[in-house]
């Protein structure tokens, strides 16, 4: 069994402004899932969030929508998934993630699908309508059995004392929303979100942020790595991807507007 957690080896360094970069697996090539990932690992990205589709993506804007879509219609599927992965270790060595709804990966059933993570080397999941008390009575011991990491999001609206409970019973980093809204790139952050960021900050949580939603350009970037380790990118990219049709060109692109 895999006992490496590359998600906490990497926060472990002093790396700062850290850019992880999510993309929906077979969208819009099926096949390419793998090229992706080691386009983006050698364009300097330090960690990706690989998109499982569904049909019903609540937290998802209408670029990651459409592309769900797109990769359901191609075939998608999580043990098509694991598949694409099962030899992605030989080449790749920055921290994986799988983000994903509950649906199917309970259709894949939980043990199942940790297990399946640590033999191809994911290092931890994201998902987003799994309930905080639900993780904690019916999947922490087993995610924490198979090494794999579950990242929990909080939002402007998530109560300090849940945060604090997510802080203590989680580990890896925490998903800072930067909006109750969903997925979509914003030009740059209001006050009210920046107020959001400090009051965050100003806990000193034990567990590292990372922020996502809305991040597009510099500006935004800037902002995330600023109260945060770094940021998470995926409607940007997402979109570059589908114009280019072609992952080196497509985060050649974003890194670009980044700079």
């Amino acid at each position: 069994m895999n006992t490496i957690n590359r998600i906490s080896e990497l926060f472990k360094s002093n790396k700062k402004d850290l850019l992880s970069i999510y993309f929906c697996a077979g969208a819009p090539i099926p096949e390419n899932t793998a090229d992706v990932i080691i386009s983006l690992e050698r364009h300097g990205i330090n960690m990706v969030e690989i998109g499982l589709p569904f049909s019903d993506p609540m937290a998802d804007g209408p670029i990651i929508q459409s592309a769900a879509t797109k990769a359901l219609k191609n075939g998608m599927s999580l043990k098509l998934l694991f598949g694409q992965l099962k030899d992605i270790r030989k080449t790749v060595g920055i921290p994986l993630i799988i983000m994903g709804y509950l649906n199917p990966i309970f259709q894949y059933g939980f043990e199942n699908f940790c297990r399946s993570c640590n033999e191809c080397g994911i290092d931890g999941c994201i998902i987003p309508d799994l309930p905080f008390d639900i993780y904690m009575k019916e999947f922490k011991t087993t995610a924490e059995k198979f090494n794999v990491k579950v990242i929990m999001l909080i939002t402007p609206e998530t109560e300090e004392s849940r945060i604090r409970q997510i802080d203590e019973n989680t580990s890896g980093f925490i998903y800072m929303v930067s909006s109750a809204s969903t997925t979509g790139a914003q030009k740059d952050f209001n006050a009210a979100k920046l107020s959001y960021f400090n009051r965050i900050q100003d806990m000193h949580l034990k567990n590292q942020l990372m922020v996502g939603f809305g991040i597009s350009n510099r500006s935004t970037f800037s902002a995330a790595c600023k109260f945060a380790r770094g940021g998470i990118i995926g409607s940007k990219f997402v979109s570059l991807l589908e114009e280019e049709q072609n992952p080196n060109r497509a985060i050649e692109r974003l890194t670009e507007s980044l700079t």
